[in-house]
């Protein structure tokens, strides 16, 4: 297990990309490493992949903030977030102390009444911004040696922003969520945390 791995389960949506950009430049300012299911063989089936990372990963972030319906008849909400937090937690209550999981969304009290039973677990709430998942970052990761602020997270991240249209362009990948643009985005955050970039 990765003591300083951190598994991001986050939606896989060019609406997302932004704050996927965040999470990653601002786990990697904490000394630790994202981890995602994009890196995973495409073989290998999704549900496993997940759970392949969570085995992995001493941390795990959840973040639940497009749980809302779909826009094609019939309208259904999308599951797969609060599922996916479901087997965090179930594997933490069984494996106590090897890892820690948070919930992040963007709406207050929202997670909670869709979720009753997260009742008594702080959900981290970003506000759907860049400043907001950078915040609650901070919150989540106060007890790591390395402790940047919100101002130092902004300023990596702008710089992040900078370079993914060049990293894109290199690797020819159409969105973020491909392996291969996502290597590249976690090595280059940790160039720009290391002052190398």
């Amino acid at each position: 297990m990765g003591s300083d791995e951190v598994f991001l389960n986050v939606p896989y949506d060019a609406a997302f990309e932004r704050l996927f950009l965040a999470y990653i430049m601002g786990v990697t300012a904490f000394h630790l490493t994202p981890r995602t299911t994009i890196e995973i063989p495409a073989a290998t089936r999704r549900l496993d992949r997940i759970q392949i990372l969570l085995h992995e990963c001493r941390f795990s972030i959840h973040d639940i903030s497009r749980v809302q319906l779909s826009r094609t008849l019939p309208r259904v909400p999308r599951f797969n977030m609060p599922f996916e937090l479901g087997l965090a937690v179930s594997w933490s209550t069984m494996n106590a102390g090897r890892h820690s999981w948070f919930v992040c969304d963007s709406e207050r009290h929202r997670g909670l009444r869709s979720i009753s039973d997260l009742a008594g677990t702080d959900i981290n709430i970003h506000d759907g911004t860049i400043q907001g998942v950078m915040r609650e970052l901070c919150n989540m990761f106060v007890r790591q040696p390395v402790r940047p602020d919100v101002t130092e997270l902004m300023k990596l991240y702008r710089k992040l922003r900078l370079a993914t249209p060049g990293l894109q362009k290199q690797t020819g990948s159409r969105t973020l969520f491909e392996p291969r643009i996502f290597a590249e985005l976690c090595f280059a955050a940790g160039r720009l945390r290391d002052g190398d970039l």
